[in-house]
């Protein structure tokens, strides 16, 4: 896109309060252009029930966070765009908005992603340098999360061939700080790219949504060292649950770090000592179908722009703290799905109901 005023308008949604993936793509399917959704959001969630008026991200932040984008050498891409990666945009609701440093073509793949623990062995980080090393050579893109023991010898060994490297926090505050002279070197050969805005600590709730683009740039996952609370396994999941390959590389019963990748085996991973164990199981596969281009509506949104309070009651009076999908909803309410959809999109901007995985809804306690 050209930086016209939607372009600043999709960054300005997908950085306002209560806008997370799930309800950008519903208000970019809803509105024709991202200024219309950031015009009607306000009375949206006051009808959804918010009591303090909902303002969406200032134009200023967004300019300014844009200016400091360009001043790093970096730019943005947004869902839906024709360089967006092509894997991530098929997943369900990937990130709205990508900041990214480097070389954005190495975002497109086809991409492996490496994780493991941060207090890894030195035999397992030896293994992860190795086998990102081999699997560069062989034209496949390293992603890992930047962070110290398995991740960091993942980039290290890939360094030479363009690793990816996905953050928790914005792409201008790399983690941890012994890592910053391998990031440094990593955006100059390859790229970083992440979904917060610039200046954005690291905090733990940044974690598993870096996890999920991790998995999402990848055509599979290889953990090489995790005990059973590894975040590393938080990334194989999110990696099967959006049908990429999970690898695992096995190790000693009597070593806690080889638990997780073990477990991962019984439970039917791909076992690796190689790299063409992960090149033969990935080799021809179909990369993910990318997700349908959004289109302007040609004469009515996806769902009626206003319902009577009388619908919005008979949705609110049928929705609990325990999750029920959609459907279930629509069938129970007895209205029509656009209905139902619209009453959803207003609670959630008025943060009274959140999406759970399985196309369900459930009140916010």
């Amino acid at each position: 896109m050209t930086r016209d005023a939607e372009f600043l308008a999709r960054l300005r949604l997908a950085r306002s309060e209560g806008v997370g993936p799930r309800t950008y793509m519903r208000l970019m399917a809803h509105f024709a252009t991202a200024a219309e959704a950031l015009a009607a959001m306000p009375a949206m969630s006051a009808r959804g029930g918010r009591r303090r008026p909902l303002r969406p991200c200032p134009e200023g932040r967004a300019e300014t966070e844009l200016a400091a984008l360009d001043a790093l050498g970096g730019r943005m891409i947004f869902a839906g765009d024709a360089d967006y990666p092509e894997a991530l945009g098929a997943i369900p609701d990937p990130p709205p908005a990508l900041s990214v440093l480097g070389d954005a073509s190495r975002l497109a793949g086809p991409a492996i992603g490496m994780v493991g623990m941060r207090n890894g062995s030195a035999v397992g980080r030896k293994f992860a340098r190795g086998l990102a090393a081999d699997l560069g050579a062989a034209g496949v893109v390293v992603v890992s999360g930047m962070a110290r023991g398995i991740d960091g010898a993942a980039h290290e060994g890939s360094l030479a061939t363009g690793s990816v490297a996905v953050l928790a926090g914005g792409v201008d505050m790399p983690y941890p700080r012994e890592n910053e002279a391998l990031y440094r070197r990593l955006v100059e050969q390859g790229a970083a790219v992440s979904d917060q805005p610039l200046g954005t600590a690291p905090t733990a709730r940044h974690f598993p949504p870096r996890n999920r683009i991790i998995a999402g740039l990848s055509l599979g996952v290889v953990v090489v060292e995790a005990n059973l609370r590894s975040g590393s396994l938080i990334t194989a999941r999110l990696a099967n649950e959006q049908g990429r390959v999970v690898f695992a590389v096995p190790g000693s019963p009597l070593d806690p770090r080889a638990a997780g990748p073990n477990d991962l085996l019984r439970q039917g991973a791909v076992l690796v000592e190689r790299a063409d164990d992960v090149i033969a199981a990935v080799e021809g596969m179909a990369r993910p179908a990318p997700a349908p281009a959004r289109k302007a509506p040609e004469t009515a949104p996806a769902f009626p722009e206003e319902v009577d309070e009388g619908t919005r009651g008979a949705v609110v009076d049928r929705l609990a703290h325990t999750p029920l999908t959609v459907d279930e909803l629509v069938r129970e309410c007895q209205l029509s799905a656009a209905s139902v959809q619209t009453v959803l999109l207003e609670l959630e901007l008025a943060g009274r109901v959140v999406r759970q995985p399985g196309n369900r809804v459930s009140l916010i306690t």
